[in-house]
């Protein structure tokens, strides 16, 4: 009975081992195959316009990443918002109070970032 059991389990390790395979010859081409002298070409400027300056893994400034943050979490509020609005007739007291108490905790925040400057680009 546990052969059985065991050769129902004999295509998920082929599947694991195929998978395991390939991906180990993926990982493993690119030395083989890849140049090691760096190209003219690749350090031109491409879309830009300008020739690069400086490394190009400089850090960004954290505004940056601050400002698309906020940008992700407001976009999001407004995915809530329509389907939301187009069941509102159908929605009990309830549904539309819970709502309110979202977009209030969501203005508090937009309010305390825009004290804090955090939407201001220098």
């Amino acid at each position: 009975m546990n052969d059985g059991l065991l050769l129902s389990y004999l295509p998920i390790f082929m599947f694991l081992v195929i998978a395991f395979g390939l991906a180990t010859v993926m990982i493993l081409i690119p030395f083989f195959v890849a140049r090691v002298r760096g190209d003219t070409e690749k350090s031109s400027a491409y879309e830009c316009g300008f020739e690069s300056f400086g490394d190009s893994r400089m850090p960004f400034d954290v505004r940056f990443y601050l400002v698309s943050i906020l940008f992700i979490i407001f976009d999001l509020e407004i995915a809530f918002l329509f389907p939301w609005a187009i069941t509102l007739n159908l929605l009990p007291e309830l549904g539309f109070w819970s709502m309110m108490f979202f977009l209030f905790i969501l203005a508090v925040g937009f309010i305390y970032e825009w004290r804090r400057g955090a939407l201001e680009w220098k």
